[in-house]
């Protein structure tokens, strides 16, 4: 993950920086450490030209308004195939929000209406839409939407340099050790920036789930953001290092804080090529405890990453990504060719799909959810899938089909309940019978799960692990749901926390559960991947983590480094009544003291 240790920049051969050492503290999104000097960036704004028109001029300003949107959309998918060869198809997919935008019939339509009621040029107009959509969007407290305000704003000022006549800007330094300083960066700001010649970058927005942070991290950029005020601080040419592990940036470092860095940047060097060496090493804890490690992933594009990094297989294949900048949902025949690749590549370690989870986050033009005042607790995922039966019945189809050519499991997300379970099984009881009498050939014993992310399923964890193979616990919803919170929410995000009483609790009651049932459980979320919370995850009893393939390496490394006696140790006084903070600090304790050149 981009670290810049000694092979890439020689810290302590830069001039020494006159003046006082000053540090900033920031949000560390990307890792990585840099010493550079300071260009700052500042969004270039354009002056919005306003004309009257005549009545003949009305259709020749149309025309000039669609052709910047296609100028706009040839643009924009140039930069997105860049980014697929230089940091992978998952994070390219960002830009099909952007593409969307621009293909937003609500919006092309009230420009289009609004330059011949109005009678001005579509400049003017254009950025008059735009500006009250953005202005809605930042004003609803939900992190999903501000993100969307961010792209709107970004495909904006494209359409309308197009329409100016004026070519975009590009962020650029002069040699190799300039750190980017903005107020803000766009997704289409960091998929631009040159990795020869940009060492880092620091915004005084922003935040850890943002596009351009998960972007930052994918090109292996190191990035800070969150540091409000920090362009008024610091100047063009200013030497500054930054550390992408703390946050942390110092103006003017001292030739101490440089040795300091320059010998820890060698020491992450050093980590990262330890960790390459783990790839075909066994999973197990020091004392013999198999956990199997698999990979969470998007795209068939992702597969080569797996292989790379020694994963048992793929733990989440999210289908979501078949059905999203499209506008008819994909036929049989397309998802069990996807499918099909999948299995027959990864065999023979398994893959479990998981059926559509759309809705909450993630709507998609070709699906019609319905508008909803709260999509997270409406139509999403199972829901919308039990409510369509149809199209389900098409992906279970193709699944089933899939599974002759490989090792495939299924499961269903967001199952609240036991008739939900058994409403979907019958579903996929209908699908087989249908290929049945298509004379079809199928994989009739596929093993069957179930995510659990919802509360009420890990009450009823007992009864529901009696019809299914396996459960997959989903973190992310399920610490949602449990605590009523939302993480992107900055006033609230502190209590999102893995190490509150009653996460550990409910943990420790599916886990059981489904154990007393005879049937294994894994964890697909965030925190599967968090090496501060392996020992914990351990502790509580779990067969299996599956985390993104590029944080493998790292939790294979912790698996190897703990015994499972002192994770069941952790656990045991964390269900003793301890707060949050004391089971924090005792996971993270064992976790620093058996692989502390992680952290």
């Amino acid at each position: 993950m981009g670290i810049r240790s000694s092979k890439r920049i020689k810290l302590q051969e830069a001039a020494s920086p006159p003046g006082e050492e000053k540090i900033f503290q920031g949000v560390a999104v990307a890792p990585g450490i840099a010493e550079g000097k300071v260009l700052i960036h500042f969004q270039e704004e354009e002056t919005i030209p306003f004309r009257d028109l005549r009545a003949g001029e009305l259709d020749t300003e149309v025309v000039r308004f669609e052709a910047a949107l296609l100028a706009t959309r040839k643009e924009l998918m140039e930069l997105q195939e860049r980014l697929s060869q230089s940091a992978g198809p998952s994070d390219a997919s960002i830009f099909d929000a952007h593409l969307l935008v621009l293909e937003d019939p609500t919006l092309i339509e009230e420009v289009l209406n609004g330059i011949r009621r109005e009678k001005h040029n579509a400049e003017f107009v254009f950025q008059g839409v735009v500006h009250k959509f953005i202005k809605t969007l930042a004003a609803i407290d939900d992190p999903y939407l501000r993100e969307r305000a961010i792209d709107l704003e970004d495909v904006a000022r494209r359409v309308v340099r197009h329409l100016m006549g004026k070519s975009g800007q590009r962020l650029a330094g002069h040699d190799r050790n300039h750190i980017i300083v903005a107020d803000e960066l766009t997704p289409s700001d960091t998929a631009t920036l040159n990795r020869g010649n940009i060492a880092g970058f620091i915004t005084e927005k922003g935040s850890k789930t943002s596009h351009t942070a998960i972007m930052a991290r994918s090109l292996g950029i190191p990035a800070i953001v969150g540091l409000e005020g920090i362009c008024n601080f610091l100047e063009n040419g200013s030497v500054i290092l930054m550390d992408g592990y703390s946050g942390k940036i110092f103006l003017n470092p001292s030739p101490a804080t440089r040795e300091i860095y320059q010998v820890l940047a060698e020491a992450k060097e050093h980590i990262e090529e330890g960790l390459e060496s783990l790839r075909e090493s066994d999973s197990s804890t020091l004392d013999g405890r198999h956990i199997t490690l698999a990979a969470n992933i998007e795209l068939p594009e992702e597969l080569d990453e797996v292989a790379a990094t020694g994963a048992d297989g793929i733990g989440l294949y999210r289908t979501e990504f078949l059905y999203f900048n499209r506008t008819v949902p994909p036929d049989e025949e397309e998802q069990y060719a996807v499918y099909r690749h999948v299995a027959e590549r990864i065999a023979p370690h398994g893959v479990i799909i998981r059926t559509l989870d759309i809705g909450g986050d993630k709507p998609t033009e070709c699906l019609d959810l319905g508008h909803e005042e709260n999509p997270f607790l409406g139509c999403r995922a199972i829901r919308f899938c039990l409510n369509n039966p149809e199209i389900f019945k098409t992906q279970l189809r193709a699944i089933l089909r899939a599974g002759v050519h490989g090792n495939l499991r299924m499961m269903f997300p967001m199952i609240s309940g036991h008739e939900e379970l058994l409403h979907a099984k019958s579903l996929l009881a209908d699908a087989a019978e249908e290929l049945r009498k298509r004379g079809v050939p199928y994989q009739a014993d596929m093993e069957l799960g179930i995510m659990i992310e919802v509360p009420s399923a890990a009450i009823t964890a007992g009864m529901l692990a009696r019809e299914v193979k396996f459960f997959s616990i989903g973190t992310n919803d399920l610490l949602q749901y449990l605590m009523a919170v939302d993480r992107g929410n900055e006033r609230i995000a502190h209590l999102h926390d893995p190490a509150n009483p009653a996460v550990v609790r409910i943990l420790k009651m599916i886990i059981d559960a489904a154990h007393d049932e005879g049937i294994w459980v894994g964890v697909c979320g965030e925190l599967a991947g968090d090496i501060e919370y392996t020992p914990l995850l351990i502790g509580l009893g779990v067969d299996e983590l599956s985390a993104s393939a590029a944080l493998v390496p790292r939790v294979k490394k912790a698996i190897r480094s703990l015994d499972l006696a002192a994770c069941q140790e952790v656990v045991a006084h964390a269900l003793s009544g301890e707060r949050a903070a004391e089971i924090y600090a005792r996971t993270t304790g064992l976790a620093r003291s058996r692989y502390p050149d992680l952290f």
